[in-house]
């Protein structure tokens, strides 16, 4: 058993620990994923490939998240706290929210290339209602589950 949904924050510090990595971009690589009802979207930021394209995919990736599903719990991912893997976490979060509909599920991972300790992997699960986020809050966030 695991505990999955430890390290909530809000989703402004979130966009600030973004923006942070973007303003070294040359330090990172990464990936967004995407997963919903109807969609599953993986996008690559590779060496080579311009910070302005990959920043502006993440940001219309989260307007329109956020325009189906405006009620966001995220979760911060650390090595040094010896939290779930950041696919294990997202796993979780996709098998314990099939049941609420129209659930958003997105990791984003920014990679530091040179070092680990600026790593920045997050989690957020977007729901369509608050009354869906307050349950699985309740349900699952400090609890071990099974994985």
């Amino acid at each position: 058993m695991a505990i999955f949904f430890k390290a909530a924050i809000s989703d402004d510090v979130a966009f600030g620990m973004i923006e942070q990595c973007f303003s070294d971009p040359y330090d990172y690589d990464g990936y967004l994923d995407i997963f919903g009802d109807h969609t599953e979207k993986t996008v690559s930021w590779s060496k080579g490939r311009s910070v302005d394209e990959f920043k502006d995919q993440i940001t219309e990736a989260l307007r329109s998240a956020w325009e189906a599903a405006s009620f966001w719990q995220v979760y911060e991912r650390r090595e040094e706290r010896d939290d779930a893997g950041t696919n294990e976490i997202r796993r979780a979060a996709i098998d314990l929210t099939r049941a609420y509909g129209g659930v958003i599920v997105i990791t984003l991972s920014l990679l530091g290339r040179r070092s680990s300790a600026n790593d920045l992997e997050l989690v957020f699960v977007c729901f369509r209602e608050d009354a869906q986020r307050r349950n699985f809050r309740v349900r699952y966030e400090g609890k071990f589950i099974p994985a």
